[in-house]
């Protein structure tokens, strides 16, 4: 991997949550409402984990790989307004070598028994090879992942 290469790139990613801001909040405050839909490889085996959500909290998950790679997430919470807004910054490491640091902000607004998540991104990739693509697709199907579980939680509480 080049040391020089920075690739800079902000996304936002919207999507429609049923119910209030306060409900869809806690698949983001609660690690295993969290983990019902952020955690996407059933094959990886967690060697770390630590979950602190609050301003000047961290969040932090080491896995291993089928391959035997380690890839790390390391998460600091700079703001957090219950029910509204989310604002950290990460950094993804694989194998040993950073791949990317993050800024990301989350911001949450209910209406008609809905609640409108705003997801936005603004990432520095330090690997090339479609790494932004990747990490956007990615988010986008983890999104769509979260829908999927506070849908079916509205559909059993009802």
């Amino acid at each position: 991997m080049k040391t020089d290469y920075v690739e800079h790139t902000s996304f936002v990613i919207e999507r429609e949550l049923p119910g209030s801001a306060k409900h869809a909040f806690r698949f983001w405050s609660d690690p295993e409402l969290k983990e019902r839909w952020s955690g996407c490889h059933a094959d990886w085996t967690v060697l770390e984990e630590a979950f602190n959500f609050k301003a000047g909290g961290r969040e932090t998950k080491r896995w291993r790989t089928p391959d035997n790679q380690e890839l790390t997430f390391h998460a600091f919470y700079l703001d957090v307004v219950q029910d509204e807004r989310i604002i950290y910054a990460y950094e993804m490491s694989f194998g040993g070598v950073r791949l990317s640091a993050s800024l990301v902000t989350i911001v949450l607004t209910s209406g008609g028994g809905s609640t409108h998540m705003k997801f936005t991104e603004q990432a520095a990739f330090l690997a090339g090879d479609g790494a932004s693509k990747q990490r956007i697709e990615g988010t986008a199907e983890g999104f769509d992942r979260l829908v999927e579980v506070v849908s079916a939680e509205a559909r059993d509480a009802a």
